[in-house]
């Protein structure tokens, strides 16, 4: 049994996880109660407990895949294998937001060790292939926890949220990811629900804005195009990153709203640079899945691409190779497809960290790869480096791709990039990202510098 062969006492089943979440907001009360009960117990002779937050991962994959019914049936059936898997002595629970709760009952040794071990054998007994009407389906689930003197404070509700915590962290880090609680990890999901409480304002009164990086084609040296890069102005803790928000604003659903802040300054400023006489190709907007999964989402841009009177082969969608390696949606697929046909251009980011197979690529009407900085770093000095670069740029000459290559931070590594044959590069070493006015400057000087006669070094006397 699960936690009979971590000589972890017998569980009690206070909540049957194929029970209905109705009443589970009483049942949350009652772990608490239980939790506090246990912590309070001043006859425990020193023995503690600890509190596992479960929960499964997609489920929203799940009903887009199979429909409610048969997603209903799945989770069903996952709970009981959870339920199966214990025995009398815990306290297993379903939380308001269909997570799972499981509180084990008090032992002299509840090490962290231990703890992992129970959070990899639940993931294990939910990870076998449930066989359906459907065929056989596999789910995952993240799992976090929290020992009883780790809490942040001696009660339940502490412990009970510390687990919360834990698990949304593995969360960020799934699918199928174990956390264990810390009080860094408290203070940085209290930074998070900061950041996230001013975003739907920073949205609206403009703190977002785009930055824009450009890309050189290493055949002419000519800008061939700039890549737009949200940052977020905030009023008291300065500019803020992508990483430092990104994932706030996709799990608060406010990815489409940032799309379109990014999309309408993007076009901005490349219908301004035209107006200037500003020679850029192309700008590129990077989207999520959650935005290319929008059903409305070509015809969207293509009334701002009339908007503000622009072809659609000005815009480039950059779509993750995370997206197109893991993405089983048909709403994706022929969403690129529409945008492709359009006329827009599709580029592939970070080349060589998603594990994208060749049919899924060609299944994405891509028009460019872009290689992974993990690949372009020390490629002047590094010959795997170089090999590797070779063998993407050789796979993307067959299968009639461009290339631009990301993160090039020194002039020998654009130099050795060139020599390989990658055809634009993007880094530090062409520019960092700038605000509108910066990235104008800075094209102007580009034009200047290209318009000027060519030095010729002086005659010997």
């Amino acid at each position: 049994m699960l936690l009979t062969a971590l000589a972890v006492p017998a569980v009690v089943l206070v909540a049957g996880l194929s029970v209905a979440l109705g009443g589970s907001r009483s049942r949350s009360r009652g772990l608490v109660a239980e939790l506090d009960r246990v912590l309070a117990d001043k006859d425990g002779l020193g023995r503690t407990t600890g509190c596992f937050v479960i929960q499964f991962d997609d489920p929203a994959g799940l009903i887009e895949r199979h429909g409610r019914s048969t997603q209903t049936e799945i989770l069903a059936r996952c709970n009981d294998r959870i339920r199966g898997a214990m025995r009398f002595g815990d306290t297993l629970t379903v939380l308001e937001d269909g997570s799972l709760a499981v509180m084990l009952a008090p032992v002299f040794r509840l090490d962290v060790e231990t703890m992992i071990q129970i959070a990899a054998r639940i993931q294990g007994v939910v990870q076998q292939p449930i066989d359906l009407r459907v065929g056989a389906v596999q789910v995952s689930c993240s799992i976090g926890f929290c020992q009883g003197r780790r809490a942040p404070e001696a009660t339940g509700r502490s412990m009970l949220d510390a687990a919360q915590i834990a698990v949304d962290e593995a969360r960020r880090h799934g699918p199928g990811a174990i956390r264990a609680f810390s009080l860094d990890m408290a203070r940085a999901k209290a930074s998070r629900d900061a950041l996230r409480d001013g975003m739907e304002q920073a949205l609206a009164e403009g703190q977002i804005k785009a930055y824009f990086q450009p890309q050189l084609s290493t055949d002419t040296g000519e800008v061939s195009g700039m890549e737009a890069l949200a940052r977020w102005h905030h009023p008291h803790r300065g500019c803020l990153m992508p990483g430092d928000f990104l994932p706030t604003i996709e799990a608060n659903g406010l990815s489409a709203q940032l799309s379109q802040v990014m999309l309408r300054e993007a076009l901005l400023a490349l219908s301004s640079w035209d107006r200037a006489g500003i020679v850029v190709p192309t700008i590129s907007v990077n989207f999520s899945a959650a935005e290319l999964g929008d059903p409305h989402l070509p015809e969207r841009l293509k009334w701002e691409l009339d908007r503000f009177d622009l072809t659609a082969d000005r815009l480039t969608i950059e779509v993750l190779e995370t997206v197109v390696a893991t993405s089983q949606s048909d709403t994706i697929t022929v969403n690129i497809a529409a945008l492709a046909a359009l006329g827009c251009g599709v580029d592939l980011d970070d080349f060589g960290t998603g594990h994208a197979s060749i049919t899924s690529i060609r299944r994405f009407a891509l028009r460019r790869l872009k290689i992974d900085r993990s690949f372009v770093t020390g490629v002047d000095v590094d010959r795997e480096q170089q090999k590797m670069i070779a063998a993407v740029l050789s796979l993307a000459e067959r299968l009639g791709l461009e290339t631009v290559a990301e993160g090039v931070e020194t002039a020998a590594e654009h130099a050795m990039l060139a020599q390989l044959g990658c055809g634009h590069v993007q880094g530090y070493a062409v520019a960092r990202p700038m605000p509108i006015e910066e990235a104008s400057a800075w094209l102007e000087r580009m034009a200047i510098r290209a318009c000027l006669p060519p030095l010729l070094a002086s005659r010997a006397r």
